[in-house]
Order: C-alpha cells, then structure tokens, then sequence
C-alpha cells in the first residue's frame, strides 16, 4: 500500500526530530565528557600539586625537627660545661672539668721510669716531660681504660724539657689556652700519676706567672698543686679544662711551690719538634 504525502511529511519530520536529537543528545554527551575531562584533570592537578606542597611541608617539618634535636644536643652540651665552669669557679668542684679531662691523660711507663702525659692532637700526638724518657729504650702509654698502647718518640725539645709521642688511633684531646691569659690566684688542678698512684688529681691556685726555671727563661707558671716524683709531663689545668701549663718540677724539700711550663711555650716547643721531621706545624 503506498503511503498517501502527508504520511510521508509525517515520517520524515519524525525521522529528523530523531536524528536532530540524537546529534543534539551525542554533541551534549560530547560536552559532558569533555568537562568531566577537563574536571577530572583539574583535580588530578591539584591533588598533585597538593601532594607536592605537602611533601614540601614535611620535608621542612623534618628539617626543622633534625635542626632543632641538633641545637639541643649542642645547648646541652653548651650547657654541661658552663655547668661545670661554674662549680669549679664557684665551689671548687672540679668534678665535671675532671670527668671530660682524663681520657685525654696518660701514665707514661718506660722501662726505666714513670711519668704522665696528655693528648694534644685527635690522632695520637702527645707530650711528657723529656725527661721521664732519660734512658728508656721502649715507651707505653696507659690510658684511664687501663688500655697499654705502645708510644714511638718523634723527638724531644731539652731546653724546654718536652718530648713529643705518637700512639696509634683517635682519641679526645686536650685544648691549650693561651698562657698570657692566666691569672695569678685562679684555681687549677694537676692530673698525673704521683708515687705510681695512677690519675691522682690535686688542687691549687696559681701563685705566681712567668717565673724563670732550671734554664733560667721566665716561661713558668708557680703553683701550689701537690707535685710529686710521676707528676711529671702532666697537665695543669684551668677551670674551663683547658691545658695552661705541663707540671715539670718542684723545689727540693719545699712544699706548694710546683713549677709547671707555660702553655705557650709547650706549642712553641711541640711545633718545633714536629716540624724537623714533616715540615709542618702540629698546634695553630
């Protein structure tokens, strides 16, 4: 049966409604998806560019927290020695100074004699008095573990009355102040080994600076520390426990009246010595 014209206008204006909705309907799907594209894009920026701000902040809170446990290991420590600054100016408690100054203290032990030394350098330079080593063929030097290590001499100053060790490995050293510095009536100690009595510790005061020794220089520093026969090459210590003098001998038969060599005149003497054999100097 053929379809009369208006069935044909009818079908076909259907026909168009349906294929206009349909580009209609696929053009807004189209823009749909090209906006929840867009959307989703947007999104993954910032939750991107989120993460990377966040991961900055906890790189800097991490940063911070490592700085911060860095200061107050550095303050306690500050603190520690102020600490013990104080009680040993204000008290005479030389115990915390003490605590940090023997493991840098030795007892020298020769198969002659007996005398103590001190570190000077973080790779096992020491000194002692040169002649605690008169007459030795071999040198040990005993640290506060009781550990004997053997010492090798690099070489000696007589004027000065100063040798210069080595031993192998790392320790804590001791620093040297600077000897003009010292007062007369501040307190010191002096660390050795008197009589065989290892890492004895005696109290004084400085009685006096720059007087002349044996070899007439006016390099020594009088002090009325307890000496005795094993103090020698010992340091004489300051209450910041910094090293102002090595404890050399005392006056026969008198008592409080120990003589120890000024600190400068110890690196003068120390870099003399190390520089004959390296050319170099050992102690700024």
């Amino acid at each position: 049966m053929e379809l009369k014209r208006h069935h044909k206008i009818f079908i076909g204006s259907f026909t168009s409604l349906v294929i206009i909705y349909m580009i209609i309907n696929s053009l807004f799907l189209y823009t749909l998806f090209v906006k929840t594209n867009i959307n989703f894009n947007n999104i993954s920026q910032e939750i991107q560019s989120m993460k990377t701000e966040n991961q900055l902040k906890i790189n800097e809170l991490t940063s911070n927290l490592i700085q911060t446990k860095e200061t107050l290991i550095m303050l306690n420590s500050s603190l520690k020695n102020e600490l013990n600054e104080l009680k040993a100016s204000a008290s005479s408690d030389f115990s915390g100074i003490i605590e940090n100054v023997i493991p840098s203290v030795v007892t020298i032990r020769t198969d002659v004699a007996q005398g103590t030394g001190f570190i000077i350098s973080d790779d096992g330079y020491l000194v002692t008095n040169a002649h605690v080593l008169n007459g030795a063929r071999e040198v040990f030097a005993i640290n506060s573990n009781q550990k004997t290590i053997s010492a090798n001499l690099i070489g000696y100053d007589a004027t000065y009355d100063v040798a210069l060790l080595k031993i192998q490995g790392n320790y804590l050293s001791l620093e040297l102040a600077d000897s003009n510095d010292v007062q007369v009536g501040e307190k010191v100690i002096a660390i050795g080994n008197p009589l065989g009595l290892q890492f004895s510790v005696s109290e004084g005061i400085v009685s006096a600076v720059h007087r002349a020794g044996t070899n007439g220089i006016q390099a020594y520093i009088q002090t009325d520390a307890a000496l005795n026969p094993g103090n020698s090459g010992g340091p004489l210590i300051n209450k910041e426990g910094e090293v102002i003098g090595i404890n050399n001998f005392k006056l026969g038969g008198s008592e409080s009246l120990g003589f120890a060599l000024e600190s400068n005149y110890i690196k003068r003497s120390v870099n003399v010595i190390y520089k004959a054999s390296t050319n170099q100097t050992l102690l700024q």
